[in-house]
């Protein structure tokens, strides 16, 4: 770069830009091939490094810098409902659908496709979280869909592309559709149950006509719409498309944008439904059921995109810290930065592993009822604590970069604002602790995959072994168990994230986590690794050029 002439500029950080993601993650590479998904390790990658070029990092500053616009008008005053975005919102969103995060985990045979969906979706919330929402939708629409054939075979095959096509056209016009969710009104939010939106049968084609409101529709340009409504026989999901079969628009009315703390790139709206044409999809009355197999999968992404979040801060504060010198050194050359870096490193490390192994637990759920089990209890376990720790570790890891890392033109206060979202997206804490209780009550064998995960964890440290014990007798105790969710899920966490950490990372991270997360040998805020933690290898394992 060019610059104009001034006084001399030293002791400043390079840009970091034009990088491997995955080249400099031997966690997430280990991990991918551990989890099945080593067929992906190419594709993976080859996302990372696109990724990390400079244009690309660019982008997914600009998808933010420049929000989504609400156009309800055209010139001529034709009612239109659209939204217009960046331009780098596009090429971020045909980036990511270009290698297939998707529809990777439906479309490859071998094992481990939603491993490797989770490997790239861990890597793109690093660069631009925005279109991580739609591609998630999307991904995780399809497992729903099959609950109709004629719907399946209708929408499968224009999902199933890795291609992006954001024209807003008839879907059969389309080189590849995008599905979004409308689940939640104002008056209930997560008491979906509460919804008032009602569903009558359109008998002359076949359909249905809804009526109602949805307070939150992420993606509102997507090319249709999960969403709940009231038939007479109780709460029912139904398939909206922007567009009917007969080439006309739907009754899809957008009433405006929210003006979200973050996630600002992704356009999030209120919409109207006004005999707004749907198909059913799944039984009458039985919406829930039917559209929380959507939720599951979204769930998933929760849990890794918090981890991907947590990654690009600990790699931007540790990038930071190599080459800034204060007080005579460079800073990772210091002791309690050092004991700071490597402290989030080993956490950012538990976060990708947990979510990882549940990942397989989706890819082996097929042919396993209990590995299905332990999917359902495990990804609402790992998504309420890896959630929990990410704005704690952004937070962290911008005070390493002190007030350069509080200014807009780097990313940490971007990730900053994205760290809440996914622990509020699918669920909120208390809804997530809440849902681990009732899959224990309604599903009792996932409270039973749940023990055999843990238990194969036994025996590798007495430290391990007794929050593994802890955790086991806090499941057991039904006395006010509500009043103790929080504090059961917690448990179960870090004890799955200590037994992962033990069998799979160096010895040093796996160490550090017992020392401070089990063994009471850690404070509250990270920076409090106890003495004798040997930093090096954690802190190359996170970044490898560390000492270059």
């Amino acid at each position: 770069m060019t610059t104009l002439p001034t006084h001399e500029v030293t002791n400043q950080v390079p840009p970091l830009v034009d990088y491997g993601l995955a080249d400099q993650d031997p966690a997430l590479l280990d991990g991918v091939v551990r989890e099945g998904a080593a067929w992906a390790t190419d594709r993976i990658k080859g996302f990372g490094q696109a990724l990390g070029t400079a244009r690309t990092l660019e982008a997914g500053h600009l998808a933010n810098a420049h929000p989504p616009e609400f156009v309800p008008f055209d010139r001529y005053g034709h009612r239109v409902d659209e939204v217009r975005f960046h331009p780098a919102y596009h090429e971020m969103f045909a980036l990511g659908a270009g290698h297939g995060v998707h529809s990777v985990a439906w479309t490859t045979e071998p094992r481990g496709g939603h491993v490797a969906h989770a490997a790239l979706e861990y890597q793109l919330a690093q660069v631009e979280a925005g279109v991580c929402c739609p591609l998630t939708m999307t991904y995780a629409a399809v497992p729903a869909l099959r609950n109709d054939d004629a719907i399946a075979a209708e929408w499968l095959p224009r999902i199933l592309v890795e291609d992006y096509d954001p024209r807003m056209v008839p879907a059969e016009g389309k080189r590849a559709v995008t599905l979004g969710m409308a689940m939640t009104e104002k008056q209930g939010g997560s008491d979906v149950r509460a919804n008032t939106t009602r569903a009558v049968p359109s008998p002359d084609d076949g359909g249905w006509r809804l009526t109602g409101h949805k307070w939150f529709c992420s993606a509102p340009m997507s090319d249709a719409f999960l969403t709940l409504a009231h038939t007479d026989k109780g709460l029912t999901c139904f398939l909206v498309p922007r567009w009917l079969p007969d080439g006309t628009r739907n009754n899809f009315f957008v009433q405006r944008l929210k003006d979200k703390l973050g996630n600002k790139s992704n356009a999030s709206s209120e919409i109207e439904y006004l005999d707004t044409w749907a198909q059913r999809l799944g039984e009458e009355g039985r919406g829930v059921a039917t559209i929380v197999e959507m939720v599951h999968h979204t769930r998933l992404d929760c849990t890794i995109a918090a981890a991907g979040l947590g990654r690009r801060a600990l790699v931007e504060a540790i990038h930071h810290a190599c080459h800034r010198k204060a007080f005579g050194h460079r800073l990772i050359e210091q002791p309690l930065m050092r004991n700071v870096l490597a402290d989030l490193a080993v956490e950012v490390e538990a976060d990708l592993l947990i979510a990882l192994r549940v990942a397989r637990a989706y890819d082996d759920a097929p042919g396993s009822e209990q590995a299905g089990l332990l999917a359902r209890i495990g990804v609402a376990v790992a998504k309420y604590w890896t959630n929990k720790r990410c704005p704690m570790l952004v937070g962290e890891a911008m005070e390493c970069l002190g007030g350069a890392g509080y200014v807009e033109e780097g990313p940490l206060p971007r990730l900053f604002r994205e760290a809440p979202l996914n622990g509020i997206w699918e669920g909120s804490g208390n809804v997530i602790c809440l849902d681990v209780l009732r899959a224990g009550s309604r599903e009792p064998g996932t409270v039973a995959a749940l023990t055999a995960e843990l238990s194969t964890y036994k025996g590798l440290d007495p430290r391990l072994d007794r929050a593994i014990d802890r955790a086991f007798t806090e499941l057991a105790d039904p006395e006010q168990v509500q009043w103790r969710a929080r504090r059961l899920v917690e448990s179960i966490a870090l004890a799955w994230q200590g037994g992962l950490l033990l069998q799979h990372a160096p010895t040093e991270t796996a160490e550090a986590f017992l020392a401070t997360r089990l063994g009471g040998q850690g404070g509250l805020a990270f920076g409090t690794l106890p003495r004798g933690i040997d930093t090096t290898p954690i802190l190359r394992r996170a970044w490898p050029a560390v000492d270059a």
